[in-house]
């Protein structure tokens, strides 16, 4: 590009140069030369002012001394003789003299002025011919310029297509260098770029015409031949006989645990019956007279060892449970006495002492801990009173209040419906139960009030002196289903106790 711009520059001052040269080099009418200053004698001064009326202008000032006016002196020479050299022939030897630039004088104005009618006409042609050549070289300018745009918007065209094609394509071959080969806008290099678009053109429709087989032949499953048929068909074969074998498995699982089942509750029939028939022979044919003369034994810590009460409990604003408890826990917590769930919540109500805790009345998942021991394997009297209104509660051991409080479950009504367990905490409705938190030992005399009872009553149940059944839920045999090889046995506590 650089050599192009300053190419394109000589040329234009190549061409204003030879048009100055072509004005220069025009001829006028032929016509007396003008003596110059101290170049010819008086004669030659007289006769060229007799030949011409005025002062004479030629177009030979522009070619310097070689005009038709003959030969100037040299400044300093001495002056030349009265006889001048005859005139020489008119020629041009296109010697460029610059032109000035600035408007003619006031002096040639009038000179002009005072010119023959000729002259000014030569002079106005002059004029315009010099008007016109102006002109066009101001248009040549301009076009130039705008050859150099269109020079420059091609070039940069070519660059963004030289930079779009491939890395293979733009490094193929020698470079062309543009100081040597010509201008990247050449036809050759044109040429030489749509074979390349074409080329690579050619290319991607052999890439897209070979990608469909491509595809379908990675796609197409290959000919399966006998040796893989063989095999997939010992793999089916070794699978169905697989799931047969699962299959069996199975179902002699669920027949196992079915049977286990079954004797499972054979065996607690059996000793159900045992257990019964050895309190026969201890007690009599009385051994159930009367009613309320019975206990529940659990004999060891398990989940699956507990007694069921049969009646549903009402809707209840205040308790008041009362039982007799012989723990056999040796030290290790007393487990769950009794629990009573309703569904929706597991723990409504529950006697509970795990571990080395101490004994806990939950209500509502609520806890408060009751001052009470069972742990010297004898006989005691239990009672826990509660009342919904501001959640007072009252704990009493053998007929003595041991402690009491408030704010437990206030305001919450036990709900009805629900399943009332001895000697297991519920975990769900009637079921789910720990082994950890069991009850170990005998339970008799489970009452339940559905109000407080006051000390003195609870002092004569617990003294045996005043005997009292539960208004909601009294100690009778035919209410409470022992299950998992509790035993339920003839037992009179207040005499019992005494024996024991």
């Amino acid at each position: 590009m650089k050599f192009l711009a300053v190419l394109l520059a000589a040329g234009m001052l190549a061409f204003l140069g030879a048009v100055i040269c072509i004005i220069a080099s025009v001829p006028l009418a032929a016509s007396p030369a003008r003596a110059l200053p101290g170049g010819a004698d008086n004669a030659s001064v007289a006769s060229g002012a007799a030949a011409s009326p005025g002062p004479q202008r030629s177009l030979s000032a522009l070619h310097g001394a070689g005009g038709s006016a003959g030969t100037p002196a040299l400044p300093g020479a001495p002056a030349a003789s009265a006889h001048p050299l005859p005139p020489g022939p008119l020629f041009s030897r296109f010697l460029c003299t610059p032109l000035a630039a600035a408007c003619p004088s006031g002096a040639q104005q009038g000179d002009a002025a005072g010119a023959a009618p000729g002259e000014r006409e030569e002079l106005l042609l002059l004029q315009n011919t010099a008007e016109q050549l102006r002109q066009t070289a101001l248009q040549q300018e301009a076009r130039i310029r705008a050859d150099q745009d269109t020079i420059r918007e091609l070039t940069g065209k070519l660059g963004r297509c030289e930079s779009g094609l491939p890395r293979g394509l733009q490094g193929a071959g020698p470079r062309r260098d543009t100081m040597a080969d010509g201008p990247w806008d050449s036809p050759a290099l044109i040429l030489e770029l749509e074979d390349a678009v074409r080329a690579l053109r050619d290319r991607i429709d052999r890439l897209e015409q070979e990608l469909p087989a491509r595809v379908n032949l990675s796609a197409a499953p290959a000919p399966v031949s006998a040796v893989p048929t063989g095999l997939h068909s010992k793999m089916d074969q070794l699978e169905g006989q697989l799931l047969a074998q699962v299959l069996a498995l199975e179902k002699e699982r669920a027949a196992l645990s079915h049977s286990s089942r079954r004797q499972r509750q054979e065996v607690e029939k059996e000793l159900d019956v045992l257990q019964g028939r050895v309190a026969e022979l201890e007690h009599g044919s009385s051994a159930y007279s009367p009613p309320d003369a019975f206990k529940i034994s659990i004999p060891i810590r398990n989940n699956y060892m507990y007694a069921r009460v049969r009646k549903a409990l009402p809707e209840l604003y205040a308790f008041t449970a009362c039982m007799w408890l012989r723990s056999r826990s040796s030290g290790t917590g007393q487990g769950t006495p009794f629990s009573y769930s309703v569904p929706g919540q597991a723990n409504e109500i529950v006697l509970l002492e795990a571990g080395h805790e101490p004994m806990e009345l939950l209500i509502n998942d609520k806890v408060a801990q009751l001052p009470l021991s069972l742990k010297d394997n004898d006989w005691h009297h239990i009672c826990v009173a509660w009342t919904t209104r501001d959640g007072l509660w009252s704990a009493y051991q053998d007929g003595e209040l041991q402690g009491s409080g408030e704010n437990l479950a206030a305001w919450h009504p036990i709900k009805p419906h629900g399943i009332l367990i001895l000697g297991q905490e519920q975990d769900t409705l009637g079921g789910r139960f720990d082994a950890t938190q069991a009850f170990v030992g005998d339970i008799a005399q489970f009452n339940l009030w559905d109000h407080a009872l006051t000390p003195a009553q609870v002092l004569g149940i617990a003294n045996c002196t005043a005997p009292l059944l539960g208004n909601i839920l009294p100690w009778e045999d035919k209410l409470v289903e022992a299950f998992g090889g509790a035993t339920k046995a003839a037992f009179d506590v207040c005499k019992g106790r005494a024996k024991a």
